[in-house]
């Protein structure tokens, strides 16, 4: 613990209230703060669910323009249509509003970080690694820490046209980024910098040609200690419940779960939830019925998140093949509620699942990952004490990413960063 070390935490998104990052950005500050002492820098946005969460807290609300909230309106009218998400539009219209709030920051905060008032500065959000944090400029001598950052994953060759249909041609607006005043500046300044997935790291190693230590693989998601609960004891004779939970859009591939279960052996009795929502939840539907299948999918639609343990703690097979996650905290939570994981071997995912808790796929083509996912549910319905070996390895493995434990090693990256900076200054001197 190191109640004394001045941290300025800069998330833009935080909020305990709101899904996926914000809620991301939200354990960190939870897991940093009961360690150091620290002042959280976040949109005014977010005021209202942190004031209700974190009362008497030291936080910086930095405030938004009208002009960037008419604009942040009209942003999400064009890249949001009939529920579906133009992600790579969203994020490049979207940098003016983080660009407001990048340059508040640093007007706000460049005397007091450049006067030594902070041991280290901690940049988290935005995760995506293409935008600049302006504040490393006034960290002469004070260390800068940046990320974990995490993106950047192509889709798989095989899988063109689901690429299509998530707007990938879009994705190639993000080498304008790398133009954006002090992008380069802020990787190549920074003292540390946290990659969310060996495919980042990579990128970034290749991108600003860093071989040393400056960059640290440091898996973007964790997982609640309230989310580690035992299963629920199966009924003899009931049907080995599989379980999928996240967006219903086409890169999560519910679909590839549903047809895997028409595959499986008549005689294995096994049935589907779907837990989630979106834009291809009808077609979902109808897939089942024209399957057979429709008595043994059921879609319970979107949960909130608090309420999504139950479904878990009464699964015995977690089946997720997206083809393109960064992080993949669902496949965690899936983890420490004790589910043997079937996914795909490709992204953050198969960075979580090893050999002992699950089943990675390589996504050849969508009829290989249906053929290997039906034949791994198969392998798992009909051993218990398969499943019963798998879920005991699961829960140790997420073990290693608690929030508290992702704290600490934080703490520890940042004495470190902080010991070099003095001793650097040491021998300056």
């Amino acid at each position: 613990m190191a109640p004394n070390l001045r941290v300025l935490l800069v998330i833009e998104q935080c909020n305990p209230e709101w899904p996926s990052v914000p809620l991301e950005g939200f354990r960190y500050y939870e897991a940093v703060r009961e360690l150091a002492d620290v002042t959280l820098v976040t949109h005014e946005r977010n005021r209202a669910a942190l004031t209700r969460s974190c009362a008497g807290a030291e936080v910086v609300f930095i405030p938004e323009s009208r002009t960037i909230s008419r604009y942040y309106r009209l942003v999400d009218r064009i890249a949001v249509r009939g529920g579906r998400v133009n992600w790579p539009l969203l994020y490049a219209l979207g940098y003016p509003i983080y660009a407001e709030f990048n340059r508040r920051v640093f007007r706000r905060f460049s005397d007091s970080v450049a006067q030594g008032k902070f041991d280290v500065v901690h940049a988290f959000s935005p995760i995506l690694p293409r935008y600049p944090v302006k504040l490393v400029k006034a960290c002469r001598g004070t260390p800068f820490l940046l990320g974990p950052v995490n993106g950047g994953l192509p889709f798989p060759p095989a899988f063109g046209e689901i690429a299509l249909k998530e707007f990938d041609r879009f994705n190639t607006l993000r080498v304008f980024s790398r133009a954006i005043p002090g992008y380069r500046a802020t990787y190549r300044q920074a003292s540390r910098i946290l990659a969310g997935s060996s495919a980042t790291e990579e990128m970034l190693r290749r991108l600003f040609a860093i071989h040393d230590d400056r960059i640290e693989l440091f898996h973007e998601n964790g997982v609640a200690k309230s989310r580690f609960a035992p299963r629920t004891p199966q009924t003899p004779g009931d049907p080995v419940q599989l379980l999928f939970a996240g967006r219903l859009v086409p890169f999560k591939c519910a679909d590839i779960v549903i047809d895997a279960l028409g595959r499986t052996a008549p005689d294995l009795r096994v049935a589907l939830t779907i837990l989630g929502d979106g834009p291809e939840r009808r077609s979902l539907e109808e897939r089942a019925r024209r399957l057979n299948l429709a008595d043994r999918v059921s879609f319970a639609g979107w949960i909130p998140h608090e309420q999504t343990a139950e479904y878990f703690q009464r699964a015995g097979i977690f089946c997720f093949p997206s083809i393109r996650e960064f992080g993949g905290a669902v496949v965690l939570e899936a983890m420490a509620a004790g589910l043997a994981c079937i996914v795909t071997d490709y992204g953050g995912i198969a960075e979580y699942v090893t050999d002992d808790c699950g089943y990675r796929i390589a996504p050849r083509s969508r009829e290989y990952l249906v053929c290997e996912m039906a034949r791994r549910i198969e392998d798992l319905a009909r051993s218990e004490e398969l499943r019963d070996r798998m879920s005991a390895a699961a829960v140790k493995r997420a073990a290693g990413f608690e929030w508290g434990r992702k704290g600490r090693r934080l703490i520890e990256i940042y004495a470190n960063l902080l010991e070099r900076t003095v001793t650097g200054s040491e021998s300056l001197a």
